[in-house]
């Protein structure tokens, strides 16, 4: 019933890390995302590799890295851990992982300037995902987004666009069909339909809803009519996830997901 979607994990240590592997095991949920922010990164990152890729063979992961957070010492010092990382990630067989430049952009330390220095590496064992957010222009009033995006495809490294989540799908629309054209007009870039998209997926509910009135979640675009009804949030999923699933673009929740009654409100949702 999952194997089109992605969840994501977020933990506090590793022993919590393992019961919520172990509740997506009892549902079947084989797909995670492990982001890197709050406590998860630099040691907890490692460790958390080490340890489901010594212990969980069989779950398909995909790390992220912010560049922002992953910041050590000095730029060089930085690339070299960002180096370590990749090779960690390849010696346990991960294939694929998100680069994110962070909230704040480190000078000289972000995901174009550090794919700008890969391409150089000899080997390019696993693929790289970057974000894209199709809301920052419009409501944000940030024009760089795309010619950002751009010069990540140029790249030729990048293999997957994961979008960020927003409420207003003739807006994702309009930017994911600029996307493709971008991608196939693009030369660097020979595996042109081998790309993946995937996209944000936010559960509504009533604790979600009071804590992004209290503190919004920086570069997230929520109508404010669903800020005041969880039933109209709820049906602008359903259409958000019909929407994803009718373009090939992988679903990844984002909000936690590890109990009973939250896979019961999930399952609802996927019935579009």
């Amino acid at each position: 019933m999952y194997n089109n979607l992605r969840f994501e994990l977020s933990f506090k240590n590793i022993l919590q890390l393992e019961n919520k592997i172990d509740f997506c095991i009892s549902n079947k949920i084989n797909k995670i995302n492990i982001p890197c922010k709050g406590l998860i990164k630099k040691e907890l990152l490692n460790e958390t590799i080490e340890y489901i890729g010594n212990k969980y063979k069989g779950i398909d992961v995909v790390y992220h890295y912010s560049f922002y957070h992953q910041y050590t010492v000095n730029r060089r010092n930085s690339y070299l851990e960002f180096l370590n990382f990749i090779e960690k990630c390849i010696y346990y067989k991960n294939k694929d992982i998100l680069l994110v430049s962070g909230s704040n952009k480190r000078k000289n330390f972000e995901v174009l300037d550090v794919l700008t220095d890969y391409r150089s590496e000899k080997k390019v064992d696993i693929n790289i995902g970057v974000a894209y957010n199709p809301y920052l222009q419009k409501y944000f009033n940030k024009s760089e987004e795309r010619v950002r995006f751009e010069k990540k495809i140029s790249s030729g490294l990048t293999k997957s666009i994961w979008f960020q989540f927003g409420t207003d799908i003739k807006l994702l629309e309009s930017e994911f069909n600029i996307l493709k054209k971008i991608i196939l007009n693009n030369s660097s870039n020979s595996n042109k339909e081998s790309i993946k998209f995937f996209g944000s997926l936010l559960i509504p509910s009533k604790q979600f809803i009071s804590r992004f009135k209290f503190r919004p979640w920086k570069g997230v675009y929520i109508l404010d009519e669903y800020l005041y009804s969880l039933d109209d949030f709820r049906r602008f999923t359903k259409d958000l996830i019909k929407f994803y699933l009718d373009n090939n673009i992988c679903p990844v929740i984002e909000t936690d997901f590890t109990s009973t009654k939250k896979m019961m409100e999930i399952d609802n949702l996927l019935k579009i």
